[in-house]
């Protein structure tokens, strides 16, 4: 809750931090890495947690709910992290909030072929609404 976010894409930096995560090509829990972007990873829900049933390829975003989505919502929620309502709640918001994300993230069609409407408001384009225009002289995104 204390921590300090750092972005940065720079290895030495990375090195330093004590969590990385979207950045330094590197998947590995064990040291708090949580980057998807090397051409190796393949790595779902299923695939890390063989009783879910998603088989989407996992964002960073999808990687740090993997690990600590339980644990976040026990803490939130005051219950048991292996309780049912823990449980319930967590396959509920991969399902339809994360798993989104992941698809998006990892540039996964929402439909085989065609696509019979337009997504004009994913999560992603409200997000990058947020961001400054490509051709925006002033590129800061830090609140002034």
């Amino acid at each position: 809750q204390d921590a300090e976010i750092v972005r940065t894409r720079d290895p030495q930096r990375l090195a330093g931090c004590d969590v990385v995560v979207d950045v330094g090509g590197e998947y590995d829990p064990r040291r708090h890495r949580y980057d998807h972007h090397q051409r190796s990873f393949t790595e779902s829900m299923r695939s890390l947690r063989p009783d879910k049933p998603w088989s989407t390829k996992l964002s960073s975003a999808g990687l740090v709910y993997c690990h600590f989505g339980a644990q976040i919502l026990a803490g939130l929620l005051g219950q048991p992290e292996d309780g049912p309502v823990v449980s319930a709640l967590y396959d509920k918001l991969y399902e339809n909030f994360v798993e989104e994300i992941d698809a998006m993230d990892n540039g996964i069609a929402p439909a085989a072929g065609e696509p019979r409407y337009a997504l004009s408001t994913t999560l992603s384009a409200r997000v990058g609404h947020l961001n400054p225009r490509w051709n925006d002289p002033d590129q800061d995104t830090e609140v002034g």
